[in-house]
């Protein structure tokens, strides 16, 4: 999570399952889960029995650390999902997808979502043309999302762009790789945003 001193690689023991915070690495040899798949700490290894609100907490505390925020963002994000007509859990996680930092990191053109929030913070996309450093910015049907010259030479994108041909790019995307280009087709459904979570658990959390 952003802001968090601690490694990533707990935060996955810590929810039983790979979160992907450290992009490519996660899938290789290294990635602590593959050797630590239990709890931090020296209790990891117990076998607990959680109550309905412990695991309605595991559910959000989950789609935080999957999408790298903080519990005030996510409240606000609930809180606006809320709002609109439709199944709440559904549209909260359509907008946290439609971040741009997320939609940077779908769309092949960084490692992890981590990594795509400092490119966005460092000023290295433009939007429709004009340039935004929110990792918070919500995407809209049709938007654009242009790499900056200076990124498009870097180590880093190479990389994505060779790993894009082995990579499964989400269908709500239109990326151009000579372009360095993503375009956000349309907004997604919950099935194909495909995640491991149970959205409707962060619903009853919230509405306690």
């Amino acid at each position: 999570m952003s802001g968090s001193s601690n490694s990533v690689c707990r935060l996955c023991r810590r929810e039983g399952m790979k979160l992907f915070l450290k992009g490519t690495r996660c899938e290789t040899d290294k990635c602590a889960f593959e050797r630590r798949g239990y709890a931090p700490g020296q209790h990891g290894q117990r076998r607990r029995k959680d109550t309905e609100y412990g695991l309605q907490l595991r559910e959000k505390q989950k789609v935080k650390r999957i999408y790298g925020i903080r519990e005030k963002q996510f409240r606000r994000f609930f809180a606006e999902a809320s709002r609109v007509k439709g199944r709440t859990g559904e549209v909260l996680l359509q907008n946290l997808e439609r971040r741009l930092d997320n939609a940077l990191y779908r769309s092949g053109f960084a490692e992890s979502r981590r990594q795509a929030r400092q490119v966005v913070k460092h000023g290295l996309v433009t939007i429709n043309g004009k340039k935004v450093d929110i990792p918070s910015f919500q995407l809209k049907p049709g938007t654009v999302i242009t790499l900056h010259e200076s990124y498009r030479t870097s180590a880093t994108v190479k990389r994505c762009v060779e790993a894009m041909q082995k990579r499964s790019i989400p269908t709500w995307f239109e990326v151009d790789p000579v372009a360095f280009t993503a375009t956000l087709k349309k907004i997604p459904t919950k099935e194909e945003i495909a995640l491991p979570v149970q959205e409707q658990l962060i619903v009853e959390l919230y509405s306690k």
